[in-house]
C-alpha cells in the first residue's frame, strides 16, 4: 500500500526569495514528469536523467510563456527523494519564479510542506534522521565549525558512530541470548564476565560521546558569552573591540548602556553571541533599573561570563561577592583599560587579584584601545566554552542536539541498568531487558528498527548447531 505521504507530487522555489540571477524550483512524486511535460510540452516523452535541456516554459491553462528554462529530471530512486524528481531552473527574482510555481501547480502538483523533500528522503530510506537534522545545519549553520559538523554528520560520520555502539549492544545481546540456551551446561559458554566487560566497553564509548554534547549543542545558536560589571568598567569598549565595529555607544557617563546589546563573533570558526549589558549598580532610574534586571537574566542564562573592572582598581566587596558567586568554570575576570597602565603595573595588578581569588576565576588584562589581550581572551574564550571538542580531528562525530543527547543518556542509562543487574545477581534473561530497551534508544535516534538483528548475530557470529 502506498504511503499516502509519498502518493501526491509536490512542488516549491528551492532557492531564497529576492532579487538573484537564477531560481531553482523542485518537483518530486510519481507524478514529477507529468506535471513537467504540461507546463513544457516540448519536452514530451522521458527526458535522459541528469541532463539539462533548454525549454519554454508555459501556463498549462493559458499557453502564456513564462520563461525560458533549464530543466533536468533526476529518475527514482536516484535522486535526493528518491522519486522522480524534476529541477526547473528560471530567470531569478520575485515574479518569474512564483509564476512558474503557480503554473506547476495548476499542472496538478500541490505546495510543498517545509521541509518535505528532505522528509521524503528520510521516508524513502535517502537519509536518516542524524542525516536529515544535518541538512537543516548545514542551511542555517553561521559558523565555519558548525558546518565541518554538518558535512561530516550528512556524510554519515555520527551515524556510523551510532550504528557502531548499536552493532556492540547487539553483539552483548547475542552473548547473553547464548549462555541463557544453554543452562544445562557445567560451564556457560560464555562466562558472565566477559559479557559484563563487553556492556562496560559499550557503556564507555556511549558516555565518551555523549561527553560533546555541552560544546557541540553550542555550535548551533553559539556560546552566550555575557559582558558584566559596574557602570564605566570598559564593558561597551570591550564589546567593540571583540566584534571589530562600533556596535555600543561608549561614553564616561556610567549607565550609558539602557538595554542588551547582542551581535555574534567566532573565534577559530567557532561561534559566540556577544551581550552588553547595563551596568551593575544600585540605581533610582527606572529605565536603567529595568535595564539592570535585562543584565541579571542574561548573567542566568550565560554559557560565559566576562565580568569588567579597570585595571588598577581595587575590587569593592560587592565585586568579589559576584565573582566568588559565578561558577568558575565559565567566567573571566577581566582588567580592563590596561592600556593605562604600565606592563609592570599590569603584571602586579593581575597578581594582586589572583592573590584575592586565587584559582577562582581565570583574569586577563587588555585594551579595547590598542588591542593587548586581545587575543588571550579569545584563545580563553575557546578553550572555556569548546575545549571539549578542541583537539578532536575535523571528523570526530559530536553531539549536536538536545534529542541526539537524550536519546544518548537513555541508552547509558539502560546500559548502566544492565551492569548493575548483573552484577545484583538479577537473572540474566530479566537483566537482557536493559540491553533491548538501549538498542531501541539507538534506534530511536537514526530512526532504524529491525527486530531479526540479534538472531542475526547469534547465528551469524556462534557456531550454535555444534
Amino acid at each position: 500500500m502506498t504511503d499516502p505521504l509519498l502518493s501526491d507530487t509536490i512542488a516549491a522555489i528551492a532557492t531564497a526569495p529576492g532579487r538573484g540571477a537564477v531560481a531553482l524550483l523542485r518537483v518530486s512524486g510519481p507524478g514529477a514528469l507529468a506535471v513537467l511535460h504540461r507546463i513544457a510540452p516540448a519536452l514530451a516523452g522521458r527526458p535522459t536523467p541528469r541532463t539539462q535541456r533548454l525549454a519554454a516554459v508555459r501556463h498549462p491553462e493559458t499557453g502564456e510563456l513564462l520563461d525560458r528554462a533549464l530543466v533536468a529530471v533526476f529518475s527514482a530512486p536516484a535522486s535526493y527523494t528518491g522519486q522522480d524528481t524534476v529541477e526547473i531552473a528560471t530567470h531569478g527574482g520575485a515574479l518569474t519564479p512564483q509564476l512558474v510555481l503557480d503554473a506547476l501547480l495548476a499542472a496538478g502538483a500541490r505546495a510543498a510542506e517545509p521541509g518535505e523533500f528532505t522528509r521524503r528522503a528520510y521516508l524513502n530510506g535517502k537519509l536518516d534522521l542524524l542525516q536529515a537534522e544535518a541538512v537543516l545545519d548545514l542551511i542555517d549553520g553561521r559558523s565555519r565549525a558548525l558546518h565541518r559538523a554538518a558535512v561530516h554528520q550528512v556524510e554519515r560520520g555520527l551515524s556510523r558512530r551510532v550504528d557502531e555502539l548499536r552493532g556492540a549492544l547487539l553483539t552483548v545481546e547475542a552473548l547473553l541470548a547464548y549462555s541463557i540456551d544453554f543452562p544445562e551446561e557445567d560451564e556457560p559458554p560464555v562466562p558472565p564476565a566477559r559479557i559484563r566487560a563487553a556492556a562496560g566497553d559499550v557503556r564507555a564509548r556511549i558516555a565518551a560521546l555523549l561527553a560533546t554534547a555541552p560544546e557541540g549543542e553550542l555550535l548551533r545558536e553559539g556560546a552566550l558569552t555575557v559582558l558584566a560589571g559596574r557602570p564605566n568598567s570598559g564593558k561597551s569598549s570591550l564589546f567593540n573591540a571583540l566584534l571589530g565595529t562600533e556596535r555600543a555607544i561608549v561614553t564616561e557617563v556610567p549607565g550609558t548602556t539602557r538595554d542588551a546589546l547582542e551581535a555574534t563573533f567566532s573565534v577559530d570558526g567557532y561561534p559566540f553571541r556577544l551581550v552588553d549589558t547595563a551596568g551593575l549598580r544600585e540605581t533610582e532610574d527606572r529605565v536603567e533599573g529595568m535595564g539592570i534586571e535585562v543584565a541579571r537574566r542574561y548573567l542566568a542564562a550565560a554559557d560565559l561570563v566576562l565580568f569588567c573592572s579597570e585595571t588598577g582598581a581595587d575590587l569593592d566587596p560587592d565585586e568579589r561577592g559576584f565573582l566568588a558567586w559565578m561558577d568558575a568554570k565559565r567566567t573571566v575576570l577581566v582588567r580592563t583599560k590596561s592600556d593605562t597602565r604600565s606592563a609592570d603595573e599590569r603584571r602586579l595588578d593581575i597578581e594582586s587579584v589572583q592573590s584575592v581569588h586565587p584559582g577562582a576565576v581565570a583574569t586577563v588584562s587588555v585594551s579595547a584601545v590598542t588591542g593587548d589581550g586581545l587575543p588571550e581572551l579569545r584563545t580563553r574564550l575557546l578553550r572555556l566554552a569548546f575545549g571539549g571538542i578542541l583537539g578532536e580531528p575535523g571528523e570526530a562525530p559530536l553531539v549536536t542536539r538536545e534529542r541526539h543527547a537524550r536519546a544518548l543518556r537513555s541508552a547509558l542509562a539502560e546500559v548502566e541498568g544492565f551492569v548493575d543487574a548483573m552484577d545484583s545477581g538479577v537473572p540474566m534473561e530479566f537483566a537482557a531487558t536493559h540491553l533491548r530497551a538501549a538498542v531501541g534508544a539507538l534506534e530511536d535516534l537514526i530512526g532504524v528498527v529491525s527486530a531479526d538483528d540479534v538472531l542475526d548475530r547469534v547465528f551469524g557470529d556462534f557456531c550454535v548447531g555444534k
